[in-house]
């Protein structure tokens, strides 16, 4: 059985619902970022048990379609920006229309009635988030960052990080204070901290 998760962002999270499925006595195939796939069916009395223990931990189960579609395109989003190396050698709108076998039309559109902002701008606000991440790790240099984000030029690359941030990278670079965002608030309009 499938079960979706709101909040679910990080390595972190996937630990945390494991251990509360395992408290829970329910076998789990797979978690994933949103996604857990168990092997029982659930009752509706432990799908209340697991939807109070994941509200204790900041999490949510859900179960509108909708919002379960919204949220995994943005852990599509995630995924890829935060934690994968994967070059993708397609659009990106087709890249989210083939993982989640939607028309990127109608993806575009729910997210945008439901997020109040589009997919590409929830998408940019990621990729800054991780360059910001990249520049105070200072591992890589700003021509292998814009290479590794899948940007076709680092002037690309810092023409959009300085219309997010008012910064070149370089002059973020030298500055390193400025405050980075955590990953459950990018995008959210009206969390900003």
């Amino acid at each position: 059985m499938k079960l979706y998760i709101k909040y679910m962002v990080s390595n972190r999270c996937k630990i945390a619902v494991k251990d509360v499925l395992k408290k829970l006595g329910l076998h789990f195939i797979v978690v994933d970022l949103g996604e857990v796939e168990v092997m029982e069916h659930i009752t509706s009395e432990e799908q209340e048990q697991l939807r109070l223990a994941l509200l204790d931990i900041g999490f949510e189960l859900m179960d509108n379609k909708r919002a379960v579609l919204v949220e995994r395109i943005k852990n599509v989003i995630i995924e890829i920006v935060h934690y994968s190396d994967e070059v993708i050698k397609i659009k990106f709108s087709d890249y989210l229309s083939e993982k989640l076998n939607y028309d990127y039309t109608y993806l575009a559109n729910l997210f945008s009635e439901v997020q109040g902002t589009t997919i590409e701008k929830f998408l940019i606000n990621h990729k800054i988030e991780r360059i910001k991440e990249l520049i105070i790790y200072d591992e890589l240099n700003i021509s292998e960052i814009a290479w590794k984000m899948n940007y076709s030029s680092v002037a690309h690359m810092s023409n959009q990080f300085k219309k997010v941030t008012g910064l070149t990278p370089s002059h973020f670079k030298e500055l390193k204070a400025k405050k980075r965002i955590s990953i459950e608030n990018i995008g959210n309009e009206n969390d900003k901290i």
